[in-house]
């Protein structure tokens, strides 16, 4: 080869290819490359062209840069478009068949409201063009694919790997060899060196010189563009990662009815040695730590048809809702401590619980044969006691399943697990066997630890047989001996197992719960979607008590009481009483008519009655009670509703002129006092002789004249209380701002609030001191009625009620609780706060919950009059919260100050010229002025605005544009435009300015 020429020898041989390639970093580097690359850097401060460039804060930018005011081509760039936002009304999920509502026509305003705040339509703020942002990244893997269907694969240099070691040999033969363009990576003449003497030229352009005009090259060239062209041109870019987002925008989730772990239980069957007599059964979840019990009972009915008929004389019709034999259990915090306890009764007779079960434990069903005159004996009796005394009941047996043993025995096993219990394996082990033609056994090493996984949602179904009860003490019923019992069990030696067992075979089948179950009833009795025969037996749900708290809004109708008698002393009593059993009636009014059919069955009976009666301790003059009567609540109450409580001796054995049973004590409690549901523990005095009227209006600790008393009038009958309700706030402070509210609304004085008579000249003091009292309410029903007190807040900001002929300034003490609410939403709740800080609570709030006055979609237009005397407004017609609206302006408002305030927001001084110049000072000076130095994105403060904005019933809604002042509307917009503009300026520093 002839040498080369000195300017020839000085030109680089380093091939595109290999810049690439250096510059991804997957070669260790060229010399030649980087001395060519230090040269070229030395003389001149470029950035290196692996380091990554951080983006342009493009919000920050047009901030500091204000675009002009004149309108050019480009403006629309930097705005958002005018059509982006629409609010769109959806109608909220209904998981029920129907809907949850009061069954009571008239019911009073704060019913009204809560009801309308659980069934009202969603108000969703819809962006038509947030798709086209970076805050949403539709990329996912599965769509990813679904798109790139059809898509030619690209090849890069750089995305391929060749061998390193012939790295060398590879640039050499690039030198020397001759290729065609197909036989490059990238097609082209531009990524390779090639010897042009060896090539073969390209085939000549047709029409290359020949004139056309431009018109009709352009639309050949656009023709030639749309052609094969992929529909997701963009598919090709990889999604984000979660960890990594350039922006964004969570869309919060939609509030709904709070749920734990679930879990199945069906109830298959219960088989005794002996079959004599009808057992009932229950079931509940307890849990030993908290000492408390966490869940409601679960009544099941196991026994035959023939035995059912027993009870034909008190039990006329069974509804279909008390023949269940499953239920799915509910448990929010679960934990080791969590035990499942079953409870046994039968049908009272003559004799203690010893006596009646001692045929239970002493006769075998091998030697049915041989004892068959006795057991016919005892089937006679048995059939005696239930004709007569089949409307009470007696304790009997009772068992216990520590609950996390079950899970983690059936997450080491197989599926359909069968699991057996003896009395002695309780105490340290199980036993398994699985259903299959080898039985074979092995232990299972019980598993105390609190630090282990308690998930109920992992575990295999399985299939736990019960052989052992332990017999019921008459002497031990009471909620705390039970713990010890449980407590006990977990030990090694347990007392327990010296005692001697009532044999028996309980099956049940312990399960996750299913995401939608079939044929399933709330606690409510409302049948669950899907729910397609009603003839079908039902699985129940089952009401969850939760260990803690549990920090989720209402979203749904439930008003339910539940009374639990615990214990009666009768030991200084005069007479005989022994056999004493508690009549539960709720009642309406004195008169014995006047019983409400509110009361839940148990299992085999109707689905309401009027009363209920507590197993009876057999000759016992101070019993202990472990029964549960679950009540309805009336969605409205008044002051002559109260539970009424009949002590009665039942008469066991059958004598003449001896009555059934004899009333031996009366006591009450009253439902409302000072206007509020009263629960909680009582413990109660007990009357020897029947209430006089009008008694219902009075507490029983109040010693009416001419009554007789057990025990000199102490109290005698302990009994809980307790209320799931989501009408029954059960807080005195946020009950007494709504009972001020709603009496303000409907003009209904005086209002008697605790001891207090609150006319209408004193109304406006009480009303702003319950106002400032809300920071003393407890969280936990400040966020059960977050959505409710939220709305009256903001009503009471946007719309100062009139009270006496005066408008009353409660704005800026309405805006500072609800900084306040939200401060300890964000303090005590940080774990429920996305990647941006926000709480969910309250983004849930804004995102569904949140709409302003009179902006139902079936209310009047803003323009007709009666738009502005709507329900919602407070005090009759409504004065707007500006200045200029009102033309004669009470002294009151002026708080006592030499200078003009604003009506919303007292700090402001200065007394504007129309409401155009207020809202524009509010906004431009102190809200805004919070938002940007808390915000920690000027985009999110838009979409908040918009997102209130998108609730005003216009057509159209122009949105804010990034860094630019909002503008009020005009003087002829309806009032309750510049209302908006200021509410939605406060929220904005509220809830970002407190995150």
């Amino acid at each position: 080869m002839a040498e080369r020429r000195a300017f020839a020898q000085k030109i680089s041989r380093t091939v595109a290819a290999e810049v690439r390639k250096q510059i991804s970093g997957q070669y260790g580097g060229s010399p030649q490359l980087f001395k060519n690359l230090n040269v070229g850097t030395a003389t001149s401060n470029t950035v290196p062209l692996t380091e990554a460039v951080e983006p342009v804060d493009f919000e920050e930018y047009l901030i500091t840069h204000p675009p002009i005011v004149e309108s050019g081509p480009l403006r629309d760039l930097i705005e958002f478009p005018p059509d982006d936002i629409e609010v769109i009304y959806t109608p909220r999920e209904c998981r029920t068949v129907v809907q949850a509502v009061p069954e009571e026509g008239d019911t009073d305003p704060h019913v009204r409201d809560c009801v309308k705040s659980y069934t009202e339509d969603w108000a969703v703020v819809n962006r038509k063009y947030h798709k086209l942002g970076t805050g949403f990244n539709p990329n996912t893997l599965d769509k990813q694919k679904e798109r790139q269907k059809g898509l030619p694969k690209q090849v890069f240099e750089a995305d391929e790997m060749p061998d390193s070691s012939s790295y060398q040999d590879d640039q050499d033969d690039l030198k020397r060899r001759s290729m065609s363009i197909d036989d490059t990576p990238r097609g082209s003449w531009a990524c390779s060196i090639f010897d042009l003497k060896n090539s073969l030229p390209d085939a000549l352009l047709p029409h290359l010189l020949d004139r056309a005009p431009n018109e009709e090259i352009d639309r050949h060239n656009e023709e030639q563009r749309k052609s094969n062209r992929h529909r997701e041109l963009f598919a090709l870019h990889p999604a984000l990662d979660e960890e990594e987002p350039i922006e964004r925008h969570c869309v919060p989730e939609v509030p709904k009815e709070h749920f734990g772990q679930r879990l199945l239980v069906k109830c298959l069957s219960l088989k005794f040695e002996i079959e004599i007599e009808p057992i009932f059964a229950s079931l509940a979840l307890y849990d030993v730590k908290e000492k408390k019990k966490i869940s409601e009972n679960f009544f099941f009915d196991l026994n035959s048809e023939q035995t059912k008929a027993m009870l034909r004389p008190h039990i006329q019709t069974a509804a279909i809702s008390t023949l269940a034999r499953s239920a799915v259990f509910s448990i929010t915090y679960p934990s080791q401590d969590v035990f499942l306890v079953i409870k046994l009764e039968k049908v009272l007779q003559q004799g203690d619980i010893g006596e009646c079960a001692e045929p239970y434990m002493v006769f075998k069903e091998s030697d049915a044969a041989k004892n068959k005159e006795k057991l016919e004996k005892l089937r006679s009796q048995s059939e005696q006691f239930c004709q007569r005394l089949g409307r009470y009941r007696m304790p009997f047996a009772w068992t216990a399943i520590h609950l996390m043993n079950i899970v983690n025995s059936a997450g080491s096993l197989e599926r359909d697990t069968e699991l057996e219990m003896s009395l002695s394996e309780r105490k340290g082990s199980w036993s398994e066997r699985r259903n299959s033609s080898i039985m074979g056994r092995r232990s299972l090493e019980r598993t105390t630890s609190g630090d282990e996984s308690c998930s109920l949602t992992g575990f295999r179904p399985a299939t736990l047989t019960i052989t052992n009860f332990f017999k019921q003490e008459g002497d031990r019923l009471s909620d705390e001996d039970l713990y010890k019992f449980l407590a006990d069990m977990r030990r090694p030696s347990s007392v327990l197992r010296r005692l001697r067992p009532i044999t028996a075979q309980l099956k049940l089948d312990i399960s996750p719960a299913p995401e939608n179950p079939h044929y399933c009833l709330t606690p409510d009795l409302l049948q669950v979607k899907p729910y397609p025969d009603s003839r079908v037996r039902p699985t129940r749900e089952i009401l969850e008590f939760p260990a803690r708290d549990v920090y989720v809004p209402n979203t749904t109708y439930r008003n339910l009481l539940y009374v639990n008698p615990q214990s009666l002393n009768f030991a200084n009593r005069q007479g005989s009483a022994r056999n004493i059993t508690v009549k539960v009636q709720f009642m309406n009014g004195e008169d014995p008519n006047n019983a409400m059919p509110v009361i839940f069955g148990k299992s085999s009976c109707a689905d309401f009655s009027k009363e209920a009666y507590t197993a009876v301790v057999y000759h016992n003059r101070s019993p202990d009670f472990h029964d549960e009567v679950k009540i309805k609540l009336p969605a409205s109450l008044s002051d002559h509703h109260h539970i009424l409580f009949t002590f009665y001796h039942v008469s066991c054995q059958q004598k003449q002129n001896t009555p059934l049973e004899t009333p031996v004590g009366y006591t009450w409690i009253p439902m409302l006092q000072n206007g509020r549901l009263r629960t909680g523990h009582f413990c109660l005095p007990v009357s020897l002789e029947k209430p006089p009227q009008s008694y219902s209006v009075l507490s029983p600790d109040v010693p009416l004249p001419g009554m007789k008393w057990v025990d000199n009038h102490r109290g005698v009958f302990n009994v809980e209380v307790v209320a799931v309700s989501t009408i029954h706030t059960q807080d005195q402070y946020l009950d007494k701002f709504f009972a001020l509210v709603h009496a303000l609304d409907e003009h209904m004085f005086p209002v008697r609030i605790g001891d207090m008579r609150i006319m209408e000249n004193n109304l406006e003091t009480e009303l702003k001191s319950s106002i400032a009292a809300l920071n003393s309410s407890q969280l936990e029903p400040v966020v059960r009625f977050l959505h409710l007190l939220l709305d009256k807040l903001v009503l009471l900001v946007v719309r100062p009620p009139v009270i006496a002929g005066q408008i009353v300034n409660l704005g800026q003490a309405s805006f500072e609780v609800m900084a306040s609410i939200v401060n300890r939403l964000h303090k005590y709740l940080d774990t429920s706060q996305d990647m941006h800080g926000r709480n969910s609570l309250l983004s849930s709030y804004i995102h569904y919950v949140f709409r302003l006055p009179s902006t139902d979609p079936n209310s009047p237009s803003p323009d007709t009059k009666s738009s502005l005397t709507g329900p919602g407004g407070l005090g009759g017609s409504v004065h707007y919260a500006t200045m200029a609206r009102s033309a004669v302006r009470p002294a009151s408002l002026n708080l006592n100050r030499s200078r003009s305030l604003s009506n919303s927001n007292p700090d402001i001084s200065g007394t504007p010229t129309s409401p155009d110049d207020e809202v524009r000072s509010i906004i431009g000076s102190k809200a805004m002025e919070r938002c940007g130095n808390r915000m920690s994105s000027h985009t999110e403060s838009a979409s908040f605005l918009q997102t209130l904005t998108g609730r005003l019933p216009t057509k159209k809604v122009e949105p804010l544009a990034l860094g630019e002042e909002p503008t009020p509307p005009t003087s002829y917009s309806p009032p309750h435009l510049s209302c908006l503009w200021m509410c939605a300026s406060g929220l904005v520093g509220l809830v970002f300015g407190c995150c």
